[in-house]
């Protein structure tokens, strides 16, 4: 059997390069890392390959293919967010998980993108959902507390993904922030006045500008529960 050849140059082991051994645990803190820096839909295993200093071959021998990279990434990133304590109200409770949860997906980019289209099955995720799930059937929720849950929770990852998309094209949202805050003096068009003048309050005043995201996210957050709460009155 005829061995590959050798890159010019390359020692043919790591040992003899001085290199430390490539672990499975290696490549993900690199993902991890990539993912921070760049977003995790925006490296590719050639680049977290480099990363290791190792060829891609050896990713796919320790973790697999980019896709099982991704998905160990994303597990890595779940396991950062603190589960509440079980005994909180359940609005307290979701409260309090997606403050968290913002917390952590806002250093990753891409991975709240990921969550709102497919969720995830892993070990930390699967730990939020049962006590989600679980504190919604307490609250009175019933059978409906599945579907809460899921509203409630991609509603919070789509918001979060937007927030990463705009962040990689700020310009786009400031040429869009710009165009519509010229509509401000539209007194025929009352409604697109009044969203010309927020976008104007945004543009012109830095420190509504700097918090826009958590602000917005906030608000978002506290009108799903507020729904939540008015559909728990009524199944009650």
């Amino acid at each position: 059997m005829v061995k590959p050849a050798a890159v010019p140059g390359r020692p043919r082991s790591r040992d003899a390069a001085g290199l430390p051994a490539v672990t499975p645990e290696k490549i993900v803190v690199s993902a991890l890392e990539l993912t921070a820096r760049h977003g995790l839909d925006s490296w590719t295993l050639r680049q977290l390959a480099a990363a290791v200093d190792a060829y891609p071959a050896v990713v796919y021998h320790h973790v697999g293919d980019r896709e099982a990279v991704v998905a160990a990434v994303v597990e890595r990133v779940i396991a950062l967010v603190p589960v509440p304590d079980a005994d909180l109200p359940w609005r307290e409770w979701f409260r309090t998980l997606l403050t968290d949860l913002r917390r952590v997906l806002t250093d990753y980019p891409g991975v709240a993108r990921r969550l709102a289209l497919y969720g995830a099955t892993s070990a930390p995720a699967a730990t939020i959902v049962d006590h989600g799930v679980r504190t919604l059937q307490a609250a009175g929720f019933g059978d409906e507390a599945p579907k809460a849950y899921l509203m409630v929770i991609n509603a919070a990852c789509l918001i979060l993904s937007m927030e990463d998309e705009q962040h990689r094209n700020a310009e786009i949202k400031e040429r869009t922030g710009e165009a519509l805050a010229k509509f401000r003096g539209e007194t025929d068009r009352p409604g697109l006045a009044a969203m010309g003048a927020a976008m104007f309050e945004l543009i012109t005043e830095p420190g509504r500008r700097a918090n826009f995201f958590a602000d917005f996210y906030d608000y978002a957050v506290e009108r799903c529960l507020d729904g939540l709460a008015c559909r728990l009155g009524a199944l009650r």
